[in-house]
């Protein structure tokens, strides 16, 4: 708001002065706000939104001080909302800018936008009301009319109504609020339960009582996060995985975090719950027309927070019910590859995309990290040292204690988890040799001892060479890119 009152400032100094051109400042502050925000390049930008208002204001001020004379004064403060109005609000930013808030795609939110309204339109009432008998008594009970004032002490017919009125409106306002959070508080009767678990920075959902489970990750291309190409629609709110629900069907969120505090937040939804590690809190929602709808984290979670969105897909009940029944298969699919003999390429291939998606956050595609906090992989005794695979998968799975290093167990497969050790191995010119099996990382939840495979330990086996992996060194600023 800083910069709008700059603008508006700016202009009015223009209109007075009788230039056609906007100010040095103007420009510059165009510049300066105008690159961050949609809304203030509209709001900014000359002369489209700001010609008529300047020659307006020129109308207005072409007798400099004539609007001090009693008469000038109300119609100065007039044309001032009038103007600010107009420059506040050209006609072009109303086409995809809005100040108010969604009505949403549920019940609970139009019930929450209604809400919303009631009040806004009593506030404005009263704001007229008292306002207006304000500024009447201003104008005409000024002195220069020879008004006196009345002198009285007390007045308990006074005191009364501006202590029952008030009461009335607060109780007349805390019947739809208490309605409406009695309805968004009221979980029970849900069709489908979805656990929601928030990780620094992604997120994962479980479908309870289905056996699906998988993680969703920013999809945004680092090309498009530093400026390199340009940025698509919908840029920082795409995601490989988005979440599947029914229309329809009343849907219960079991909201919760492994990490810190994070927030899931939907607006077209009306849902809004912290994920708080060990605390679940509950949202529930009932989507009444298909479509996908977007939202993102709104609690700041560490360094990442902005790149930490969400994206729901809401489809009828038919298509959401052969969804999940592909979901099922994959993921049958995928506990059945832990049984398969996998070769040297399969891994390294699979565990690219696996450290791409979830490591390079951290550690950096090229693997230099950034040390202290997140080492180095490439070149590290841990990823290049035979003693040390053990430690290298123990590390991997179960994470490391007060460091941001989290355990990937119950994130990844044993599948994804010996493809991103392999690839760590092998990647960045560590080319130690070292294949890691899903056996091996099923042996180790179970037992916690790795025990090596036969093929480490003959030489009859070969090794498929692997050529060195040279990525850009391109800081990514979220898991998934």
């Amino acid at each position: 708001m800083m910069q709008h009152a700059l603008a508006l400032f700016l202009l009015i100094k223009a209109a007075m002065s009788g230039k056609d051109r906007p100010p040095r400042m103007l420009q510059v502050a165009r510049f300066r706000y105008g690159s961050g925000c949609r809304t203030n390049r509209s709001l900014l930008s000359w002369p489209e939104s700001s010609r008529g208002l300047v020659s307006f204001a020129r109308l207005n001020f072409s007798k400099r001080l004539s609007f001090m004379t009693p008469k000038g004064i109300g119609k100065t403060f007039l044309w001032f909302l009038a103007s600010l109005s107009a420059f506040l609000i050209p006609a072009r930013v109303l086409a995809d800018w809005e100040v108010n808030m969604t009505e949403g795609v549920t019940a609970v939110s139009r019930s929450i936008y209604d809400l919303h309204m009631t009040i806004f339109i009593i506030c404005v009432v009263i704001g007229v009301l008292v306002f207006g008998v304000m500024f009447y008594s201003i104008l005409m009970h000024r002195k220069s009319r020879g008004a006196k004032p009345h002198p009285f002490h007390e007045s308990t017919l006074v005191e009364i109504l501006w202590t029952t009125i008030p009461f009335l409106i607060l109780v007349g306002m805390a019947i739809p609020a208490t309605k409406t959070l009695i309805d968004i508080y009221d979980t029970s009767e849900a069709e489908i339960d979805i656990k929601i678990t928030g990780y620094q920075w992604k997120w994962q959902y479980e479908y309870l009582g289905e056996e699906v489970s998988f993680f969703s990750n920013l999809q945004t291309a680092p090309e498009q996060i530093y400026n390199v190409r340009s940025k698509d629609p919908n840029y920082l709110l795409e995601v490989d995985e988005p979440l599947v629900l029914p229309t329809g069907k009343k849907i219960r969120f079991l909201v919760t975090a492994a990490d810190v505090i994070h927030s899931w937040w939907v607006p077209a939804f009306a849902v809004k719950r912290d994920a708080i590690p060990g605390f679940i809190n509950e949202a529930w929602t009932k989507i009444e027309r298909p479509g996908i709808y977007r939202g993102q984290c709104a609690e700041l979670c560490g360094k990442d927070h902005g790149f930490m969105p969400i994206v729901v897909d809401a489809r009828t009940p038919e298509d959401y019910a052969k969804w999940l029944d592909e979901k099922k298969e994959a993921a049958a699919k995928e506990r059945e590859l832990t049984t398969k003999d996998w070769t040297m390429a399969e891994l390294m291939e699979r565990g690219k995309k696996t450290y791409e998606r979830v490591c390079a956050a951290c550690h950096q595609v090229n693997g230099e990290g950034m040390p202290p906090i997140f080492p180095a992989l490439k070149g590290s005794k841990m990823a290049i040292e035979k003693d040390q695979i053990k430690a290298h998968i123990d590390i991997v799975v179960n994470g490391k204690k007060g460091t941001a290093m989290q355990a990937f167990a119950a994130q990844l497969s044993e599948v994804d988890l010996a493809a991103v050790i392999t690839y760590e191995r092998n990647a960045w010119g560590n080319n130690t040799g070292d294949l890691i099996t899903p056996k091996q990382i099923l042996e180790y939840k179970k037992t916690g001892e790795y025990k090596a495979a036969d093929t480490e330990s003959s030489d009859k086996s070969p090794v498929v060479s692997k050529p060195t992996v040279n990525e850009p060194a391109i800081n990514t600023h979220q898991a998934g890119l």
